[in-house]
């Protein structure tokens, strides 16, 4: 070999951006060839093509570091899935367009369609009584905790077995929901539970908001609940997982933050609240969103439905007229549990009971992949002790 291709400590520390001890560690790893320098006994050189063979490995670990670490917030997709997507505005669910199912399909059969199932799913006709309490939202957690301590894993069981499961664990946590085991449509059920008659407008408006909100492809709680599938978890702890991350005040939580703004509408007035908002940098919950750059089709399909309260309407409308953002589900889920009158945290509680079905179905897909999900974190903490 030439002289060339021997270089210094200093120009190979240079070269690959390190520190000399982490050179040395490179050496003693058998990563680095080095010999006695010619010229200066005291000195080293290191072999120059096993330095670019580093520097290469370096720089494709950061551009893939870069790619995963943008594919986290709203970036470039990084899990195969099957079950929903977002293309040209629109939400499908296994290729078929969300708003137009809402038309016609109940939560049960859109489902039955996450999950890749077909026909009517067997289910656990007895239920245990839904815990105790008036707290829907601490019901729901209850339901769902008892179920995952009990429940087998769902790896390596059998697709019908599965589905009997998804079904019944649906039913469960709409039992916590309503306060009670009941049968029929879900929508009904719960429609009963907060005053409103079974098949009434408002029970319809209900089934819709389900079918809409069942699942948006790879957010938050359904990858949490892939998650917990992974590790061949019980449906029921997927769907734990998925709750859990839901109660987020950036995910199922932002129902909140839209009430919150609201309020300050109704006290300040709607350009106020909006002017306010806008000079302190802040959000304006439930309008715009990030996958709809014109417009939340499902939040259009729900508005249609129904009248928005007098001072919903007017804070839409002042929206629009100073952002040019339209709204969002979140506002329209706020808005029709204002306009039929539900409980307060309705809203949290109807996007529970949906987006479990997402959730479910995620865990199912994730079961069949059989790959655990571990991603590599990139540390940035103090330089481990011997390098």
């Amino acid at each position: 070999m030439s002289v060339a291709d021997w270089i210094s400590a200093e120009a190979a520390c240079d070269r690959l951006g390190v520190r000399s001890q982490t050179l040395y560690a490179y050496v003693s790893r058998g990563r680095v060839q080095v010999r006695p320098d010619p010229g200066d006994s005291r000195r080293s050189l290191y072999r120059a093509a096993d330095i670019a063979a580093l520097t290469e490995r370096k720089s494709r670990s950061r551009k893939v570091s870069e790619v995963a670490t943008g594919a986290i917030n709203w970036g470039e997709p990084v899990l195969s899935s099957a079950i929903t997507t977002v293309s040209g505005g629109r939400l499908f669910y296994r290729g078929r367009d969300a708003i137009r199912l809402a038309e016609t399909e109940t939560l049960e059969s859109v489902a039955r369609l996450l999950r890749g199932g077909h026909g009517v799913a067997l289910k656990r006709t007895e239920r245990p009584r839904p815990p105790a309490g008036s707290d829907m939202r601490a019901r729901a957690f209850a339901a769902l905790a008892a179920r995952a301590a009990g429940d087998p894993p769902a790896r390596g069981r059998a697709a019908l077995a599965l589905a009997v499961e998804a079904a019944t664990l649906l039913d469960v946590l709409t039992d916590a929901i309503a306060g009670e085991v009941g049968g029929g449509a879900i929508h009904n059920r719960l429609a009963f539970a907060w005053g409103l008659g079974p098949g009434s407008p408002g029970a319809d408006l209900i089934r819709r908001i389900l079918v809409l909100v069942a699942d948006h492809e790879l957010n938050a709680s359904a990858f949490a609940a892939r998650v917990s599938a992974s590790t061949g978890a019980s449906l029921a702890a997927s769907a734990l997982a998925g709750l859990a991350t839901l109660s987020g005040p950036r995910h199922g939580g932002a129902t909140a933050a839209v009430q919150k703004f609201a309020a300050e509408a109704a006290q300040l007035g709607p350009r106020e609240a909006i002017a306010g908002r806008l000079t302190d940098d802040r959000a304006l919950p439930g309008f715009g969103h990030n996958l709809y750059p014109e417009a939340d089709p499902r939040a259009a399909a729900l508005l249609a439905r129904f009248s928005p309260t007098p001072e919903l309407a007017g804070l839409q409308d002042a929206v629009w007229s100073v952002t040019g953002l339209a709204p969002n589900v979140d506002f329209a889920l706020i808005a029709a549990c204002e306009a039929l009158k539900l409980p307060k945290d309705a809203p949290f509680a109807l996007f529970a009971v949906a987006r479990c079905a997402g959730w479910i179905a995620h865990a199912i897909e994730q079961g069949q992949a059989d790959t655990l999900i571990r991603p590599r974190a990139r540390y940035i903490g103090p330089e481990p002790e011997g390098t």
